[in-house]
């Protein structure tokens, strides 16, 4: 069944399509099905697609063999293909049966593997601006009338617990990524900008979004101050869902032009597909369960 937040009259002369999914493959099963996954979504007239963060269970091991497993797969994809870090590819890597490796060497392996050059993965590819050398896995491109950003915010606290100092410098770099997005969309005039990262920034209200807080804050803003609409595609607590619970810094309103996609997760294996159209001179979005 659809989950759409447009007319579907409207939607009909849709101007693009691209796929999201994440938290997969988990399990010796979703690595079996993983490169069917990728055919089925071959099948399809994307953009592009967007895997948003944890392409492995946190129990597993962190090793290059793996990552360049897991890279092989994303090179099937025939539209370009983005990944945007999860932290059971990074920050989780500290435990005993992911291999006890240290977090900031692995984050760098990632970045080695998945994040170098000016292109996309994929079979085609698209030209992407990275933030820079030191955090080239947020990434910026234009699609359309789309701005999309990529933020590298992992689950468990966006490691501020852990790793308070690297959490700091990376968080205010992801928020000056995200500035700089929505000023170039102002800028350049475009209807909509797409915000892909890994966590769930509500996951945990009872410690006030500890770790996501001044994110929240800065993506309120922006979503206020800005004529167009937004959409955050997250994943991390492997619930589908499509709501707005993004509240106006001014009030406790719920942000009218903010919508918030979780991608399926494990044990559910599944991709979303979103279509982007337009109706009475706004970029809308139709948001349905790839199969």
């Amino acid at each position: 069944m659809a989950l759409c937040f447009a007319f579907a009259s409207d939607l009909a002369a849709a101007e693009f399509t691209f796929a999201v999914f994440g938290d997969t493959p988990y399990s010796r099963e979703e690595e079996a099905r993983f490169p069917d996954l990728i055919a089925e979504m071959n099948r399809e007239p994307l953009a592009f697609v967007a895997h948003v963060g944890d392409f492995k269970a946190a129990w597993m091991r962190c090793d290059d063999e793996l990552y360049l497993l897991r890279r092989a797969w994303f090179e099937l994809s025939h539209p370009p293909f983005v990944f945007v870090p999860g932290d059971n590819e990074w920050t989780d890597c500290w435990r005993f049966s992911a291999g006890r490796y240290d977090p900031l060497e692995r984050l760098r392996k990632l970045r080695e593997i998945f994040h170098r050059g000016e292109e996309s993965l994929g079979q085609r590819r698209i030209r992407l601006a990275r933030q820079s050398a030191e955090y080239p896995e947020h990434a910026r491109w234009r699609h359309g009338e789309v701005q999309f950003v990529t933020l590298n915010v992992p689950g468990g606290a966006n490691n501020a617990r852990r790793m308070p100092e690297e959490f700091r410098d990376r968080n205010a770099a992801a928020i000056q990524w995200l500035g700089e997005a929505f000023r170039l969309a102002r800028e350049d005039g475009s209807g909509a900008v797409v915000v892909l990262m890994q966590a769930n920034p509500w996951a945990s209200p009872t410690s006030h979004y500890f770790g996501y807080r001044e994110l929240l804050a800065a993506l309120a803003r922006e979503t206020r101050e800005y004529r167009g609409e937004v959409l955050l595609v997250h994943g991390d607590t492997h619930r589908h869902r499509v709501d707005r619970p993004l509240r106006d810094p001014a009030g406790s309103a719920p942000l009218a032009n903010f919508t918030r996609v979780e991608v399926f997760g494990y044990p559910t294996m599944n991709w979303v597909r979103i279509r982007v159209g337009e109706e009475a001179g706004r970029v809308r979005f139709e948001v349905t369960p790839g199969n």
